[in-house]
């Protein structure tokens, strides 16, 4: 349980991160390039892969080219719905993307749906209308929008990130070469995206956005380490690993939104929350 509970809050900390970049002066585009330095050097130390291991893969590169592209772009969404919705909002609508994943699952790779799935699916879904819902004339339109379009945008995109995982397992890849062309694909586009920033003079280099891109990789690695050394400390309970996982970090998300950084949710905010837990153990469940 102390890895859950480390993955869990390495999860969190990196929304709390977003959520103070704009008051500490730090380019998240910056910080996100930076934070994948980090990942790839700390992946390549730890589990010290065999880049040689990816030539034979040859149907796994579709994937973590799809990872690489993914990866730095959905940071910048869940940057803006941190901003915009709130680590509450953004944290929930994180772990249900699991729906996508779980829909991929039945259509894709074949799984058999049960009860407790098409239930968990069903609570799922009204969970995340429910945390979106806003009530009618609160704030600007345009803000409004990014309330419920960001969050929605992570949703979707940490759906498809948890797809092309799959994908990149049924290739047969080991996860440390995995990991490390991975996190170098995405530093390869976040360069790519910080340079034309640059060049158009929209940013500067600053040590600040280098101090938090450094902390940034490490919460980043530190919570797929965790979440693998858990997985191994409890080798015949996944569902468990899943469902403290998900709960953990969705409970610790409430706690820094609601009590730290005061975030206003609505009767109908806090009913989707529960939804949302009663969701992820419906799911583990089945």
């Amino acid at each position: 349980m102390p890895f859950l509970l480390a993955a869990a809050l390495c999860s969190v900390l990196v929304s709390v991160l977003l959520k103070l970049a704009r008051r500490l002066d730090v380019d998240v585009g910056q910080a996100i390039a930076w934070n994948y330095v980090v990942a790839a050097a700390a992946t390549a130390l730890v589990f010290a892969p065999a880049p040689s291991t990816l030539h034979a893969a040859t149907g796994a590169w579709p994937a973590l080219a799809g990872l690489g592209l993914l990866l730095p772009t959905i940071f910048l969404a869940l940057d803006g719905s941190v901003r915009s919705a709130g680590i509450v909002r953004s944290e929930v609508a994180q772990r249900l993307s699991l729906l996508i994943s779980l829909l991929a699952a039945f259509v894709l790779f074949g799984e058999s749906p049960s009860a407790a799935k098409d239930w968990g699916i069903a609570a799922g879904l009204g969970a995340l209308v429910s945390l979106m819902w806003r009530p009618a004339g609160e704030g600007q339109a345009s803000a409004g929008a990014g309330r419920w379009a960001y969050p929605l945008l992570v949703f979707l995109g940490f759906g498809v990130i948890d797809v092309l995982f799959k994908r990149l397992a049924g290739a047969g890849v080991p996860l440390g070469a995995g990991l490390l062309a991975m996190f170098s694909l995405a530093l390869l586009v976040s360069l790519v995206l910080q340079g034309w920033r640059l060049a158009r003079g929209q940013t500067h280099l600053g040590a600040r956005s280098l101090a938090a891109g450094l902390l940034l990789g490490l919460l980043n690695f530190g919570n797929i380490l965790f979440y693998l050394r858990a997985h191994q400390a409890l080798p015949g309970r996944p569902a468990l690993v899943f469902a403290g996982m998900n709960l953990g970090v969705v409970g610790l998300g409430a706690l820094a939104g609601l009590l730290v950084f005061r975030e206003r949710l609505s009767r109908v905010n806090l009913a989707g929350l529960g939804l949302a837990v009663v969701a992820i153990a419906l799911l583990a469940r089945g």
